[in-house]
C-alpha cells in the first residue's frame, strides 16, 4: 500500500506529472475593447498607407478638395454673373419692346397725320374746284383724282376717285358707276367689266350724293395678269348714257 501510494504521488507531483498552464482571466468587455482598439488601429494604419500611396503616386486628397472648393466658388460666381446678365438682357428686351411699340405708335400717328393732311388738301382742292365750276360750259358731273394702285396681295388692286357736281345740278346725283379693266395675260389682251352686269350693279356700285363723293374699292385679277389701265364710267339713274369717264394706269 505504501509503495502504491508513493507511486501515485510521484505521478501527480513528479517529473511525469501533467503540465499546469497559468492563464490570466480577463472580463469579456475588456477583450472586446481590445479587439475594437486593434481594428481601429488597423483601419487608421490602412488609411494612412492608402493616402501615402496616393501621395506617392501624385494624388493629394487635400489638394483635390481645395481645387473642388475653388471650382465650386468659381461656379457660384459665374452663375451669379449669368443671372445678372440675364436680368440685364431681360430689361433691355423690355426696354427695346417699349421703344419699338412707341415707334410703331409714332409711325401710325405720322401716317394718320399724313392721311389727314392729304384729305385736307383734297377737300381744299374740292372746294376750289366747286367755286370755279359754275361757269358756262362746265360739265354737271366730273371725275377728279382717279388713281389705281397695286396692293400687297398678287393680283389685288385698289382704286380711288372723287366725283363733283356743278352748275344747276349741284347738290344731288343718283346713278351708278362701272369699271373697265384692260389687261394682258399669257400674251393675250382681255377686258373685264365690273360689275359684270351694268344694268343690275352689285352692291356698292350705286351712287347717291350731294356736291361731291369719294369712292374707294378693290378688285382682283389673276396674279399672272398685267393690268394695262382701268376706266371708270358714271351713269345717271335710268340712263345708259355715260355722264363722266376717266382712265388711269396702275401706279
Amino acid at each position: 500500500m505504501k509503495a502504491g501510494a508513493l507511486r501515485r504521488l510521484r505521478q501527480r507531483f513528479g517529473i511525469a506529472a501533467p503540465k499546469v498552464a497559468v492563464r490570466i482571466h480577463l472580463p469579456w468587455y475588456a477583450r472586446w475593447l481590445g479587439i475594437a482598439l486593434l481594428l481601429a488601429f488597423s483601419a487608421a494604419l490602412a488609411a494612412w498607407i492608402y493616402d501615402a500611396g496616393r501621395r506617392f503616386a501624385g494624388f493629394d486628397r487635400r489638394e483635390a478638395e481645395q481645387e473642388i472648393t475653388a471650382m465650386r466658388r468659381e461656379f457660384d460666381t459665374a452663375r451669379s454673373e449669368l443671372e445678372r446678365l440675364r436680368a440685364l438682357a431681360n430689361a433691355a428686351d423690355s426696354k427695346l419692346s417699349i421703344e419699338r411699340t412707341a415707334q410703331q405708335k409714332l409711325a401710325q400717328q405720322i401716317r394718320t397725320l399724313e392721311s389727314d393732311n392729304a384729305r385736307l388738301r383734297e377737300e381744299l382742292a374740292i372746294f376750289e374746284s366747286m367755286l370755279s365750276a359754275d361757269g358756262p360750259g362746265v360739265a354737271p358731273l366730273s371725275i377728279r383724282r382717279f388713281k389705281v394702285e397695286r396692293e400687297m396681295q398678287p393680283g389685288e388692286y385698289r382704286y380711288r376717285l372723287l366725283m363733283l357736281t356743278s352748275g344747276l345740278r349741284r347738290g344731288e346725283f343718283r346713278g351708278r358707276y362701272e369699271l373697265l379693266i384692260r389687261l394682258t395675260e399669257n400674251g393675250r389682251s382681255a377686258m373685264i367689266t365690273l360689275p359684270e352686269s351694268a344694268d343690275s350693279p352689285a352692291p356698292g356700285f350705286g351712287l347717291e350724293f350731294r356736291q361731291f363723293r369719294r369712292v374707294e374699292g378693290t378688285f382682283r385679277v389673276s396674279p399672272q395678269a398685267r393690268v394695262e389701265n382701268v376706266q371708270v364710267r358714271v351713269y345717271e339713274a335710268g340712263s345708259v348714257q355715260v355722264r363722266a369717264t376717266e382712265t388711269a394706269q396702275p401706279g
